[in-house]
């Protein structure tokens, strides 16, 4: 009952509340990262959904766009601007993806959203996590977020799809807030974001 039914009232509900409360800092970032990344505060990318069903996910902007000499981009540790290295560490980038919860692409709690192109590389297993809503966070974030190794992010996903709850929810739900304050996992050991899943880790 409350996977199939309740779980997405409390989404709307949660991200409608959150909105309101959060405009203020969202005007404020919005326009701080305006003037850092040249008039473009959002970044958009396209994530698999529910059942591996497209949508565009909705960030904030926290790297600009430099290139080196032969036109490729910069590495991220290079693009991360001031501003948005703040937003990173507080999780405030997550804010804009209150809209897609709103819009039904997203759940407040699930496995978060992966590229695109990971799709055709998946096992079996790994697939599952297409099985219900990605969410802003989830049981990988609060157990490690980009400090843990992908096997483990995919044993984690899989565990909350099998496990979802109101309980879960819940508990996931107050130690994200914990995980914000004390600012864990946002990076990986060597790297400002995670290395890209390569299929090999099954």
């Amino acid at each position: 009952m409350y996977r199939n039914y309740f779980k997405r009232i409390f989404d709307i509900i949660i991200s409608l509340v959150g909105i309101i409360i959060l405009s203020p800092i969202f005007i404020v970032v919005t326009i701080g990262l305006s003037f850092a990344n040249s008039g473009k505060p959002f970044f958009f990318q396209s994530r698999p959904g529910l059942n591996g069903v497209i949508f565009k996910i909705i960030k904030f902007k926290t790297m600009n766009d430099k290139v080196d000499s032969s036109g490729e981009l910069l590495p991220d540790s290079e693009r991360l601007t001031s501003i948005g290295s703040f937003v990173r560490k507080t999780s405030l980038d997550e804010i804009p993806q209150l809209f897609n919860v709103l819009l039904g692409h997203m759940s407040i709690i699930g496995p978060r959203p992966l590229l695109v192109s990971y799709l055709d590389i998946y096992n079996s297993d790994q697939a599952r996590r297409h099985e219900v809503r990605p969410g802003i966070t989830g049981w990988a974030q609060v157990n490690g977020r980009n400090a843990i190794t992908w096997k483990m992010k995919f044993i984690l996903d899989v565990y909350y799809v099998d496990n979802i709850s109101l309980l879960l929810d819940t508990k996931i739900f107050f130690m994200t807030i914990k995980k914000v304050f004390i600012r864990e996992g946002i990076s990986s050991k060597d790297h400002v974001t995670i290395e890209p899943f390569r299929g090999d880790e099954n």
